[in-house]
């Protein structure tokens, strides 16, 4: 199991997020990746930070689809792939409804819809094919060339069946969130597996994201998780995932504790068939060093995380 970061924060400037993929390098992990809402473009920073620390894989976890046409990120996602040396993953999600219709205006009917509609044409131009795409809620006609940059992974922000199984059937695979390991091995690692094995694809990616951190008051860092992040949990996709788990709230899902539990915890993931676990790290600055620490010891000379945990 590889293990990354997902960079960000409040009020960050350009070179404290380069910084926070700077220290993840340095402590050997295999990954930093960067999310969209309505602050710093995901691809540009990922992009970035790839010219700026050399060796560590970027990406996206993951960037919104309404707002963008295929054929526009398909351009942006190629050229922060030649830009990485071809080490950018492109992840990408509908968002949620409430931030798509009151922020961009626009509908959001049938997003399963939509997303099929959308990797129906991105993955080709991705391909660098030429596209001729006439769907209900898309057009995309013409070709993308980057020289140099490879097709780059595209993985599929995915909870509920219809959302993995297209992660499995049209991308490369899914990245979830505010999901425990235990769901994770029951419902989203065989639904993503499933459906790339009827498509003929290769293992799909299972992408974990989860806050973490390292701590002496897992209690308070929950009070913390709840108080800053707590209304996310009233968005349906998110409150579905939850209600799968039995759990009442986001704060639930972070793992915090002491060294012992948080290990364990990471090797739970890897036993769940998580193929890269990408970590917000959570806390003061003592909180979040611990918890870096922690990670580039699990991640060790090779990254072998996830054989440790076996």
């Amino acid at each position: 199991m590889r293990l990354g970061v997902l960079a960000g924060g409040n009020g960050l400037g350009l070179d404290e997020l380069i910084g926070q993929v700077r220290e993840a390098a340095g402590a050997g992990l295999d990954s930093a990746y960067f999310s969209q809402v309505l602050s710093w473009d995901a691809v540009t920073l990922a992009a970035l930070a790839a010219r700026e620390v050399p060796g560590i894989a970027v990406g996206t976890a993951v960037t919104q689809t309404y707002p963008r046409h295929p054929l526009a990120l398909a351009g942006q996602a190629l050229t922060a792939q030649a830009a990485s040396g071809n080490r950018f993953t492109l992840g990408i999600g509908p968002s949620h409804g409430p931030l798509i219709e009151t922020h961009f205006g626009l509908s959001y009917d049938r997003p399963a819809r939509h997303v099929r509609e959308y990797l129906s044409a991105l993955v080709p131009l991705l391909r660098g094919e030429q596209v001729d795409y006439h769907g209900e809620t898309l057009t995309a006609a013409g070709r993308v060339v980057v020289p140099g940059a490879e097709p780059p992974p595209v993985l599929l922000a995915a909870l509920g069946p219809v959302m993995l199984r297209m992660a499995g059937e049209l991308a490369d695979g899914a990245v979830t969130v505010w999901t425990g390991p235990e769901t994770i091995a029951r419902h989203v690692t065989p639904a993503v597996t499933r459906a790339a094995a009827a498509a003929g694809r290769p293992r799909p990616r299972v992408v974990a994201g989860v806050i973490m951190s390292v701590t002496a008051d897992p209690e308070g860092v929950r009070r913390r998780v709840a108080e800053s992040l707590g209304p996310a949990g009233n968005l349906p996709s998110y409150r579905a995932m939850l209600d799968r788990q039995g759990k009442s709230g986001v704060e639930e899902t972070i793992v915090a504790g002491d060294e012992p539990a948080v290990e364990q915890a990471v090797r739970a993931y890897a036993e769940a068939g998580v193929t890269e676990l990408v970590v917000s790290l959570f806390g003061d600055p003592h909180e979040r060093a611990r918890t870096l620490g922690l990670l580039g010891a699990l991640r060790g000379p090779r990254g072998d995380a996830q054989g440790d945990a076996q």
